[in-house]
């Protein structure tokens, strides 16, 4: 019984041992000129003053996990409050997933053969530009979408704040791939033009979604 007992500590132990290497760690950094207000679901939200960063700690398995920023935010003392673009529900600390349009980072941890995936979508249309960067394990494909596309926006597309994608605006299948089959169109070609990385439209994952080993390290900056 002893032996049973001492056995299964060491395996709760090994296991968390193994969780805790596998978690990834998330620098998320304010380069920007104005201050932005980071999100994350799951981690909630933070205000970043320019050059300032947030770090989060990541659990192994974590999947459907999205990072992006938000814009001229007001929050009282009890974290409620309005962004112009990201907000989420009217709070700091998000639980839910921001309003477009907003650049985005997805990812998933620890997945299939071990494997981090990740990708920059601008499926909810762009805010700010932003790099999504792997730190360690020997991956190095960062990904990013750092163009002038609110400057450039197509008039159709305009927001105040950002550019939306044009499901956002026209709410058709053509542009939310609401059937089985779908294809780029002249509105996210805009976006892919000028950022070749990012996920363009709902179906753009040949092209646009990435991978590491799983516990990597990763570094998302705004306005790199």
């Amino acid at each position: 019984m002893a032996l049973t007992k001492n056995l299964s500590a060491f395996f709760v132990i090994a296991l968390t041992c193994l969780a805790a290497a596998q978690a990834a760690t998330l620098n998320i950094t304010n380069s920007c000129n104005y201050t932005v207000w980071a999100a994350a679901v799951p981690g909630g939200g933070q205000r970043l003053d320019p050059n300032q960063t947030w770090t989060l700690n990541v659990t192994s398995g974590t999947s459907g996990a999205r990072l992006w920023g938000r814009t001229n935010c007001t929050f009282d003392s009890a974290g409620n409050g309005t962004c112009l673009t990201g907000d989420c529900k009217g709070v700091l600390e998000c639980d839910s997933f921001g309003t477009a349009p907003n650049t985005l980072v997805e990812y998933a941890l620890n997945q299939y053969n071990n494997l981090d995936f990740y990708d920059v979508s601008v499926v909810d249309g762009f805010n700010i530009p932003l790099s999504f960067t792997p730190l360690t394990n020997n991956c190095t494909r960062s990904v990013n979408c750092t163009a002038n596309i609110n400057d450039e926006c197509p008039s159709q597309l305009k927001a105040p704040g950002g550019c939306n994608n044009p499901c956002t605006v026209f709410k058709t299948s053509e542009y939310c791939c609401m059937n089985t089959t779908c294809g780029p169109t002249d509105y996210s070609k805009f976006f892919k033009t000028r950022c070749p990385d990012v996920f363009s439209y709902p179906k753009d994952d040949v092209t646009s979604t990435f991978t590491c080993p799983g516990g990597t390290d990763y570094s998302l900056v705004f306005c790199p």
